[in-house]
Parts: C-alpha cells; sequence; structure tokens
C-alpha cells in the first residue's frame, strides 16, 4: 500500500470521530446550560481552550459567548477543527480513496455532508441543537458501522483503526476536562447534585451511561467516572481500550516497533483518583498532559508511516 493512501485512510478516521466528538463536545455544554442552576456559569470558551484554538478563536470573534463559540466549533472554515471543516475532510479523503473502501462509504458521507451544511444553522441557534447533532452523531455511526462491517481488515483497515482510536482517546479526555471545568466553575461549592448531574451528563455524551452502571455498580461519582474513561479495558471509547486498539492495529502493520514503544509509555492510569478533591486544576493538567502524550503518538506514527519525501 502507498503510504499516502495509508495516511488518508488514516486522517478519513481521524475527521470523521473528530466530527462525531465536535458534536459531543458541544452537546455535553448544551444539556448542562439546561441542567446547572442558574448561578452557575460554565462558560462556553472554555470549548475554545479545550481544543487549543485560543488565538484563532480572537482573531476570529471580539466576544466569548455562546453563538461566535457555537459557530467557531460547528462552522466556522478557517477553524481546521470545526465540525464542518473535519467533515469536508472526510469527503475528500474518501473521494481520493475511493478504490479501498466500500463503494457505499462515499453516498453516505456525501448525504451526512449536504445535511450538516444545509442544516447547520440548526446546530448554532440553541432551539433545534440537540436534534441537529443528535443526526449528526447517528450519521458518524452509520458510516463508521458500515466501514466495519463491509471494509476487509487488512492493513488498509489497520491505518483506519489507528486513527479512529487515536482521536477518540484524545477527544475523551476533552469530555473529562469539560466536565472537570464546569464544576470548578462553580468556585468549590459544587453539592453533590450537582456533580451528578455534570458527571451523568459526561457519561451520556460518550454514550457510557448505562456502561458506566453495568461496570462500576454504584452512584454516579467524579472518582468514579473518571476512573472508568481513563482505564476501563472494555468500554471503547475509555483511553486505556482506544490503547489497546491502536497498538492491536500498529502491531499488524509492518516497522511498528518505535509506534509500539511510544504507546507503551502512555498510562492514562497514571494519577490514581480516590476522591472529588483530586479531581481540580491538577487533573485538567494530567489531561492536558495526556493530550500532549497522544499527540507525540501521533508524530511516531506519521514519521513511521506517512514519511515526507
Amino acid at each position: 500500500m502507498l503510504s499516502k493512501v495509508a495516511e488518508r485512510l488514516y486522517w478519513t478516521a481521524r475527521y470523521l470521530e473528530r466530527v462525531e466528538n465536535t458534536a459531543r463536545l458541544v452537546s455535553v455544554y448544551d444539556k448542562l446550560l439546561f441542567d446547572l442552576p442558574d448561578e452557575i456559569n460554565i462558560g462556553w470558551y472554555n470549548l475554545v481552550i479545550l481544543n487549543s484554538c485560543t488565538e484563532l478563536f480572537e482573531d476570529r470573534y471580539k466576544n466569548q459567548d455562546e453563538r461566535n463559540v457555537v459557530k467557531f466549533m460547528l462552522s466556522d472554515d478557517t477553524n481546521p477543527s470545526s465540525m464542518l471543516t473535519a467533515l469536508k475532510m472526510v469527503r475528500e479523503n474518501i473521494r481520493t480513496t475511493r478504490d479501498v473502501v466500500p463503494a457505499e462509504t462515499w453516498e453516505q458521507i456525501n448525504e451526512l455532508y449536504l445535511f450538516a451544511k444545509h442544516n447547520i444553522q440548526q446546530g448554532i441557534n440553541r432551539s433545534k441543537r440537540h436534534e441537529f447533532l443528535s443526526e449528526i452523531i447517528t450519521g458518524c455511526q452509520t458510516i463508521s458501522g458500515l466501514l466495519y462491517g463491509t471494509m476487509s481488515h487488512d492493513a488498509a483497515w489497520q491505518f483506519m483503526k489507528l486513527g479512529r482510536d487515536l482521536e477518540r482517546a484524545d477527544m475523551t479526555t476533552r469530555l473529562l476536562d469539560a466536565g472537570t471545568f464546569a464544576l470548578l466553575s462553580a468556585n468549590g461549592d459544587a453539592s453533590v447534585n450537582l456533580r451528578q448531574i455534570v458527571w451523568g451528563n459526561v457519561l451520556r455524551s460518550a454514550s457510557a451511561y448505562m456502561s458506566y452502571r453495568r461496570t462500576v455498580k454504584a452512584a454516579v461519582s467524579g472518582p468514579e467516572v473518571a476512573n472508568f474513561l481513563l482505564e476501563d479495558p472494555h468500554f471503547p471509547r475509555a483511553v486505556r481500550f482506544c490503547l489497546t486498539q491502536i497498538d492491536v492495529a500498529a502491531n499488524k502493520l509492518p516497522k511498528h516497533q518505535e509506534v509500539r514503544a511510544v504507546l507503551k509509555s502512555i498510562d492514562p492510569g497514571a494519577l490514581v483518583i480516590e476522591s472529588e478533591q483530586q479531581l481540580g486544576e491538577d487533573f485538567r493538567d494530567y489531561l492536558n498532559e495526556l493530550q500532549v502524550q497522544l499527540g507525540n503518538l501521533h508524530n511516531s506514527i506519521a514519521a513511521t508511516w506517512f514519511p515526507i519525501p
């Protein structure tokens, strides 16, 4: 397989996962608006900070309000991480690898892209945002299911797994960060009920609520949610599970030694979380460090299989 084709498949999966997870990230804040008391201001601008896009945002917008942040996250064509930009990149990468992916994939991504493009205002406005984001998430899952069920699980598929699970692990850390920030916004006055609301929404945004209840068999609490989403070896969006799947995929590809060595250096359970008090700024710093390590893993993957001529 040509390295260029492998790279496009890798980025197809990353961008598709990014589209879905950006919708999930906006969704968790949108739901919190309805559930949190009026005196708790969760700050929409934190979504820009979570995605490391502060300079780009400030070049475009003067006000850090909800509408500008949601527009920047969902539709801004100057933001390379916006949902619509990522969806365009999925479409372009699939267009140039149509001989490798199932034929129906092109039709499905076109339908999702056209839906998003023509209805993006629904996502920016609050009244129909939930329905719009749900439709985007469902569309991404449909394409992912199509690829999983009809694409040969050969080298091409392994490169898609690398991209999907790396992006998924990164976004799980950002969902946790979003929940942590929401509680920090309460200035340390978060009640038990408020903490359950926030962490319950984080679980639901990762479609993890039922899996959490079956696995943990306890009420929703910050330490348990954090440990579950970081360490669970069976839940597909847990960081530990994603890293294991990256290792499985890399092991089936040639010249994997360096990538697997970088993988082994990443430990999502390095910080032992036993109490709510540990879910503060130190925890946010830890999540940021995990994101840096995942960035280093991407660099290793790119250097190994997608070298610049």
